[in-house]
């Protein structure tokens, strides 16, 4: 079978043979198993499901947290004469209703998504009737906690895959440390002998770690990329205003570069990334989103203008460069004095125990089946929204609640054509049904609304069903659609006495305190590397569970260019002058400002739920520590509010 997949690697996707671990992947997946594939960025993942999409009966699911990929990728396979579409929030109408059209004709191969939309009614409600091959699940790494960007939506796939009855399962990631590869395979149940890792180590990459100060940094990178020959590059940023600062300022020295962040409009992002893909010059200054399933095999150049949060962030980032196999650099402009904004990032993550204690007494009092909006949650309880969904995961995980999924609390639509013309094409005991459930919504100037709980209720059809008719009516084009207030419904499992619910409080409190620590650790494992005098290469490949027989030759230790990390400057004491601005802070009687640790977020410029809401960001004392180590000011503050 291996041959024949051979055959039509050449025929359709134009490749002579397989990359290394491909032929093992794909040959696995052919044969029924599920696999865990560990390539290096660039490696060439995306074929190991692809090819075999096409070989097998039904569909593929490709679940994918990166729309940048899923489009370029789409746009591959269609010119390939592959039949593939993509469901995310950038398409139309028009081209969702056809992808669900060709989704229930069976002659779509390839549905890429995104995980969230796995807990989504009316998609699971269409999926569930369909054969489903395989289940591609691109990061696969989010799914562990004690990976560096876990992500709650990304533990629910496991469940789902049984529960659609997924043929096999191909997890993909290029940055997954031992533990946390052994806790993805154990999710998805891949045997020890289906885990294929290859060799991390590129031999055209030449990585480079240079320590410097904020305050000779701009002029160091200006001279690195004057005096190397041009070639597209990335310079990665940790904020945004530092985006647009060395854009600026490296442009104004003649550079054709620009910046990139979320904080740019959708359009104006889509236009850099296309000039940067088209550009044989282009330096793209950017936050470390930038690149994320974006393919350009030429990139000359990485440069980490601030320190990357972990070695995973950092391994993938200069993954990015030379895919063309040509020589690249990636180069490290190291200094110590990032560290404080990269660990107040994590520090501000923290819930305090009183948010954690409020929200767990909350939930557990809802009764046997309630549904939750983590954004109300997340206002009330001052906790971030994607905090809120890993401290509800982290109940499930404890046994104490179980999903049963998402739900949107109202939905509005607007008929396309009058309703008797729609109602005409069903018949008599479908159109009473129609009537009865129309009859619900409450008609606005231009939308109608629907409260499908309401309406189920008053018209005594199950939720489901009034689901479903409005899902075929949107696919039909009869209606269109727009969902709104999304809801997670939950079924208590197990219900606790006080004392365990304090010691269920105390547990999460103890378990995002490791979580802090592990960030932590992971940022601190980032300026070892730099710091050390042994190749660069072998010690990251050692990290990532691989051994390297031989140093690499051409990293900046190997080359004799190793420099010790240069000290930081000398942070300010904290004195009668903090004291006086935690008072003034205590003087605000800000509902948004109670708890030591709200102040300390609040001094180190973090943003959370309630400053944002109470419009706090404005205020001068905002941000007035943001030089000062998170740990330090709450310290300080501990002492001077129990003084």
């Amino acid at each position: 079978m291996i041959d024949d997949a051979r055959q039509l690697l050449a025929d359709r996707f134009g490749f002579a043979d397989f990359k290394d671990g491909q032929a093992d992947v794909v040959a696995k997946l052919l044969d029924g198993n599920s696999v865990l594939a560990i390539f290096p960025t660039g490696g060439g993942k995306s074929i190991c499901y692809q090819l075999p999409a096409l070989m097998l009966e039904g569909v593929t699911l490709v679940v994918s947290p990166l729309i940048a990929l899923m489009k370029d990728q789409i746009d591959f396979l269609v010119s390939k004469g592959v039949p593939a579409a993509r469901l995310d929030s950038t398409i139309g109408a028009d081209e969702a209703r056809q992808t669900f059209r060709d989704l229930r004709d069976g002659t779509l191969k390839l549905l890429y998504i995104a995980p969230e939309r796995l807990g989504n009614e009316r998609f699971l409600s269409t999926i569930g009737s369909q054969k489903i091959s395989m289940l591609a699940v691109d990061e696969a790494h989010c799914i562990s906690e004690w990976g560096h960007n876990f992500r709650p939506d990304y533990l629910k796939l496991a469940r789902l895959a049984k529960q659609l009855k997924v043929g096999r399962v191909l997890a993909l990631t290029a940055t997954a440390p031992p533990a946390v590869a052994a806790q993805v395979a154990d999710a998805f149940d891949i045997a020890p002998g289906d885990i294929v890792r290859t060799s991390f180590y590129r031999s055209n990459l030449s990585l480079r770690i240079s320590p410097t100060t904020p305050r000779e940094r701009d002029a160091l990178l200006l001279e690195r990329i004057k005096s190397r020959p041009l070639g597209p590059a990335v310079v990665y940023v940790t904020l945004q205003k530092a985006a647009e600062h060395v854009a600026r300022f490296i442009a104004e020295q003649g550079v054709n570069a620009e910046a990139y962040h979320a904080g740019l409009d959708p359009e104006n992002r889509a236009a850099i990334q296309d000039r940067f893909m088209a550009g044989t010059d282009t330096v793209v200054v950017a936050t470390i989103a930038f690149g994320m399933g974006i393919d350009k095999r030429d990139i000359r150049y990485v440069y980490h203008y601030n320190l990357p949060k972990s070695l995973e962030n950092y391994a993938q980032e200069i993954g990015r460069a030379g895919r063309d196999g040509l020589p690249s650099t990636c180069e490290m402009l190291i200094s110590v004095e990032d560290r404080v904004t990269l660990e107040n990032f994590t520090f501000g993550d923290t819930p305090t125990r009183e948010a954690i204690d409020g929200l767990v007494k909350e939930v557990l009092a809802l009764g046997a089946t309630f549904d939750v909006s983590t954004y109300d949650l997340s206002n009330r309880h001052d906790i971030r929204q994607l905090v809120v969904e890993t401290l509800m995961t982290y109940l499930q995980l404890a046994g104490v609640i179980e999903s049963v999924g998402a739900f949107y609390n109202e939905y509005k639509f607007q008929f396309t054509r009058p309703s008797d013309e729609v109602f005409a094409t069903f018949d008599a005991n479908r159109v009473k049904f129609l009537q009865k459930m129309f009859a619900q919504a409450r008609t606005a100037k231009t939308w109608s609304h629907i409260d499908l709980h309401a309406a189920s209720q008053a018209i005594g059809e199950p939720r489901d069903r009034l689901v479903a008719a409005l899902n075929y009516l949107a696919e039909q084009g009869d209606v269109r659609l727009e969902v709104a207030g999304v809801r997670q419904a939950y079924r208590c499992v197990k219900v606790l006495k006080p004392a365990e619910i304090e010691a269920l409080v105390e547990e999460l409190d103890a378990r995002f305190a490791d979580r802090e620590v592990r960030d932590v650790e992971r940022l601190e494992s980032v300026l070892e590397l730099a710091d050390g005098n042994e190749c660069i290469a072998q010690r990251l490949g050692a990290y990532f569970g691989e051994q390297m027989d031989t140093t690499c030759g051409h990293c900046s230790v190997c080359l004799g260019e190793h420099q010790p990390l240069k000290p930081p400057a000398r942070t300010r004491s904290l004195g009668d002058r903090e004291a006086a601005d935690v008072q003034s802070v205590i003087d605000l009687n800000s509902p948004a400002l109670r708890a030591p640790r709200q102040f300390s977020r609040f001094l180190c410029g973090i943003t959370s739920p309630a400053t944002s809401r109470a419009r706090l960001g404005k205020n001068g004392l905002f941000g007035k520590w943001s030089d000062i180590p998170f740990q330090d000011a709450l310290e300080f503050i501990d002492a001077v509010m129990g003084a």
